[in-house]
């Protein structure tokens, strides 16, 4: 059992994923920036770095830029606060909630409004008045972004989808006279140079889980669990916390009678509990990376 969990631990795994209508995106994005004033970039608050997309630095060269820190409810607080100074000793504007709670949104507007004062002021001297501050949502699928465009706008303006990469087409949304939104695809950038930021974004639903396998990342997970949250195995699923990965994924199925024929655990039904528990905060807070 033991060499059996080293090698899981130890094994890389090989994460690309970059369907062709990403790179459509990605193009359409470059010619739109030209029109943007601001860029806001949704991050998943629990992954505040494997989720920033590399790519918009790139496409947001010269712009305003506002991070927000998406699904702050379901990351660890501390860890939160301490990405929040990352990024904000790199220049970035930046701010954490919970996208579903439209009363969370409420600040966006002065924050942006505070980010491109500079604009706001330029325009004010060259006479032109009421023009409003234009901004491009981006993130990587499965982010939040149309959450947060619905709840912001206060209406159901885009599609909502629990799974990458819904959101297919461009959009304007008007949020009021002084803020225009304009949403884009979910992308995420062509390779990781990472093999662990692949994986994350794997544990947080961002690449389709049709392309990988669910055990695999089940024991990414287990083992950083128990080298940082020691105890939610433990409180959540009533077992040893400090079972290698697959006697861990053996008791969960045998905690919630997951079974195959002839009475085998169904380890891979046991790995899709983990992450959906995981994905749905029903593990507790939990940030899976930390700002070194």
């Amino acid at each position: 059992m033991e060499n059996n969990q080293d090698s899981n631990k130890n094994q890389k795994i090989d994460i690309q994923w970059y369907p062709g209508h990403m790179t459509k995106a990605k193009r359409s994005m470059q010619e739109d920036i030209k029109l943007i004033d601001i860029v806001i970039e949704l991050l998943d608050a629990r992954v505040p770095y494997s989720s920033k997309n590399p790519d918009i630095d790139e496409l947001a060269r010269n712009k305003f830029r506002l991070l927000v820190l998406n699904k702050a409810d379901l990351a660890d607080e501390k860890m939160t606060a301490e990405w929040e100074s990352f990024y904000k000793e790199k220049g970035y504007a930046v701010t954490k909630m919970d996208s579903r709670n439209t009363k969370a949104l409420s600040s966006v507007t002065g924050i942006v409004k505070e980010v491109c004062k500079e604009k706001t002021e330029r325009d004010k001297r060259r006479g032109i008045l009421n023009r409003p501050i234009r901004a491009m949502i981006v993130g990587i699928p499965n982010v939040g972004k149309s959450t947060f465009i619905n709840s912001y706008a206060r209406k159901a303006c885009t599609r909502v989808g629990n799974k990458p990469g819904v959101t297919k087409g461009k959009q304007w949304i008007r949020i009021s006279k002084e803020i225009e939104l304009l949403d884009t695809p979910g992308i995420l950038w062509p390779k990781f140079e990472d093999w662990q930021v692949g994986v994350r974004l794997a544990m947080i639903g961002s690449v389709n889980d049709d392309i990988l396998s669910k055990t695999e990342i089940a024991f990414q997970m287990i083992d950083y669990f128990q080298n940082n949250y020691c105890n939610i195995l433990t409180d959540r699923y009533t077992i040893n916390g400090y079972l290698t990965g697959i006697e861990t994924l053996t008791a969960i199925a045998e905690k919630r009678q997951c079974r195959l024929k002839g009475n085998e655990p169904d380890i891979e039904k046991a790995a899709s509990i983990l992450l959906d528990d995981f994905r749905a905060g029903r593990l507790g807070r939990i940030t899976l990376e930390k700002p070194e």
